[in-house]
Order: structure tokens, then C-alpha cells, then sequence
């Protein structure tokens, strides 16, 4: 049978003994986020159950939604304590399917686990016929969509003699692909492929471990292995899951060990990288590396404003409920804090990044995107290669 059963919360001291007794694997997970983000992994399963710790209600709130929009037949339970019958009540309309108000036991989870495989095709119908008005939330607006795609067609156009220019340039300087795809996460979790310019040296990866004192946003030692990523890695071939970046691959075990102590350096940068070849020093200072994403935009899987679309490892390291936020947000080539202190001396550290992502998805509009794109416009020369 090809089922999910995940446990999100902290309190999991009694999983093991369990899922021992149910003969049944219990997938556990510290936060909503850590489920969200790997939706393309689970895609595809047949029967899926999540048995959630309650906490605040505004956490429950996103998070319960957010399973709901990830994992339509998936079958919601809260593990909670007393609860009022208006609390109740509050928790199913968020598309809660049964409570449990005490302890966990063999029985009753044995008890959803064989209601869940009877019904599951009812949980699929009831979440059809809401599908179209929950789905609007995370829609872009028309007039957004309209603009990017008015945009990257000109702006492709235009630039179409500049793009033929470093295209040839790239493949002069250096062997391997001319433009460079990584899995990124953008808006709703959604994973698609990132194009840029190839701005390094094909086998530079190799020695990445070398340069880690080098990340400007480095709060703590990294004492994990990273392996090596080509441009040309097949996402997927390994066996274990693997959290992929643009500069390395870890495995799962991996991630799990470093994701307690990393959250802080969720943004990898790295100052004077050797790794970087004289193009992509040019390309980069002007940010015409960026200029292929012109595709993703038109594809839909970008806007031209908007959070930084982050590599899945990046992703995975934002496990806090609190940065849910960022992800409900449109992907965008350019953002709020690419502008804030470009070509300035000042460095924004990773949080002021992520509360500039949240503070975006809050409050986006028109007329706020057309001044990120003025700023943006202002402020090619980047001190800080942004």
C-alpha cells in the first residue's frame, strides 16, 4: 500500500514504540514548513495521513491550509488538549477530519488509519468542491500576470542581441552548458527549474567545502560534507532524497543534522569566489546572469517582483512556521531587498532578508512593484553582488 502516515510536531517521544505496534512507518516532522516543501516528493501518493500538534492558531491557521493545498486527499488529524465546541468548530472548518483530544494510542490510530483507506475518496470529493475558491488566494493577479508577460516579451526582444553576445562569451571562456538549471522553490512550494547564466567553472564544485569560511551569511560552522554538483546532475538519481542547491547536494541524513544548527545561514553567499570565471564576474556585477529567468516569467513560474525563488536546500533550512509567509508570494526576478541596499556598502544579513521577503508577500501591490523595478533599474552596480 502506497501510504504516508507524518507526524508533525515536537512531542513525538512515544512514535517509535507505535509505529512498532502498528507495523507501520511514522514519518516525523518538526514544523508545517518541513512538509510543505517537500511536496513534489510525496506527489503522487495514494493514501496520506497527518496527525498535527496543535499550536497557535494563527500557526494552525497557515499550516493546516497550506497541507490542504499541497495534499488534497490527505486525511488531517489534530492531536490537541480540551478544546471548546466553537474551537471545534474553527478546526474543522480549516479542514481538520477528526480530533484527538488525548493521548495517542495503537487503537485509535488504527482506528483513522482503516476509516482514512475506506473514505479517502470522499476526503478527494469534499476537497474538489472547494478547490476553485481556495485556489484564488494564491493566484497571481491579472494585472500582475499581464505586466510580466508584457515585460519579459519586450524585454527579450530587446535584449535578444546582448543575450547572443554573453551566450557566445560563456561557451569561449569556459566548456560546459551556456545557461545553468537549478530546483528552486517559488511561490505556493512550487518547484521548477531556475535558468541563469552559467556564471563558473563546470568542476569548481568540487572544492566548494574549501571556501565555506568565505559565506557572508556564515552564523555557524558547517561540519557537514557537501558533494559535488555538476551542471549536468540528474535531480533524482540517488537514492536517498537529496536537498539540492545551486552549490552542492546533501543527503537526507545529512540535512537532518545540519538543518538543527544552519537556519541562520539559509542564504549561501560567498565573497570573492574563486569558483567564479571572468564572465560570470561581469555577468554578475550587472546582474545579467539573471536575464534568462525573462523565460521563467513568461513560463508562470516567475514575476518580475518578487521573493527570491530559494534552491530546495535553502528552502528546507526556513523550517520555522513563522517564515510560512515568504512562500505565499509570487517568485520574482528582482524583490524588495535586492533594491534595499544595492550599491551601497552595507550588507543585509539573512533574517533582514527573510523579514524583507514576509514584509513583500504582506503587502504587495502596483505601485509597489513599480518602484522596486525603478530601484532595481538605479542600481545595476552592486558593491555587495547581491
Amino acid at each position: 500500500m502506497n501510504r504516508l502516515v507524518c507526524y508533525i510536531g515536537k512531542d513525538n517521544q512515544q512514535l517509535p514504540n507505535l509505529s512498532k505496534q502498528l507495523g507501520e512507518q511514522i514519518e516525523v516532522f518538526p514544523s508545517y514548513v518541513d512538509v510543505l516543501v517537500k511536496k513534489q516528493v510525496y506527489k503522487g501518493r495514494e493514501e496520506m495521513v497527518f496527525l498535527c500538534e496543535q499550536r497557535t492558531p494563527a500557526i494552525d491557521k497557515k499550516g493546516l491550509s497550506g497541507l490542504k493545498m499541497a495534499f488534497p486527499s490527505a486525511y488531517l488529524v489534530l492531536i490537541a488538549g480540551a478544546l471548546t465546541p466553537k474551537e471545534k468548530a474553527q478546526y474543522l472548518k480549516l479542514g481538520v477530519h477528526d480530533i484527538i483530544t488525548d493521548s495517542l494510542s495503537v487503537d485509535k490510530v488504527q482506528g483513522i488509519l482503516s476509516f482514512y483507506s475506506q473514505h479517502q475518496h470522499r476526503v478527494r470529493e469534499a476537497f474538489l468542491q472547494q478547490k476553485e475558491s481556495a485556489m484564488k488566494r494564491f493566484r497571481l493577479p491579472i494585472w500582475k500576470r499581464t505586466f510580466d508577460i508584457i515585460f519579459a516579451g519586450l524585454a527579450l526582444l530587446v535584449l535578444s542581441p546582448l543575450l547572443v553576445l554573453v551566450a557566445m562569451a560563456i561557451r569561449l571562456e569556459s566548456k560546459g552548458n551556456i545557461v545553468y538549471k537549478s530546483k528552486r522553490v517559488g511561490s505556493n512550494y512550487t518547484v521548477f527549474d531556475f535558468l541563469k547564466f552559467r556564471s563558473m567553472y563546470v568542476d569548481a564544485d568540487k572544492h566548494l567545502k574549501d571556501f565555506s569560511a568565505l559565506n557572508q551569511y556564515q552564523a555557524t560552522e558547517n561540519k557537514v560534507e557537501k558533494k559535488a554538483l555538476d551542471d549536468d546532475l540528474v535531480f533524482g538519481d540517488d537514492d536517498q532524497i537529496l536537498m539540492v542547491s545551486d552549490d552542492f547536494v546533501l543527503t537526507e541524513d545529512a540535512f537532518i543534522n545540519l538543518q538543527r544548527t544552519k537556519q541562520d545561514n539559509a542564504f549561501v553567499k560567498l565573497e570573492k569566489d574563486p569558483r567564479i570565471t571572468k564572465v560570470g564576474i561581469f555577468i554578475r556585477k550587472y546582474s545579467i546572469d539573471e536575464l534568462p529567468q525573462l523565460v521563467n516569467i513568461l513560463k508562470g513560474d516567475m514575476s518580475v517582483v518578487g521573493n527570491r525563488p530559494l534552491p530546495l536546500y535553502e528552502a528546507e533550512l526556513l523550517t520555522s512556521d513563522e517564515y510560512i509567509d515568504r512562500f505565499m508570494a509570487p517568485a520574482g526576478l528582482t524583490g524588495l531587498w535586492q533594491v534595499e541596499k544595492r550599491g551601497g556598502a552595507g550588507k543585509l544579513s539573512a533574517e533582514e532578508r527573510k523579514n524583507l521577503d514576509i514584509r513583500y508577500a504582506k503587502e504587495f501591490s502596483f505601485w509597489m512593484d513599480m518602484s522596486i523595478i525603478f530601484r532595481t533599474f538605479t542600481a545595476f552596480i552592486q558593491k555587495e553582488n547581491v
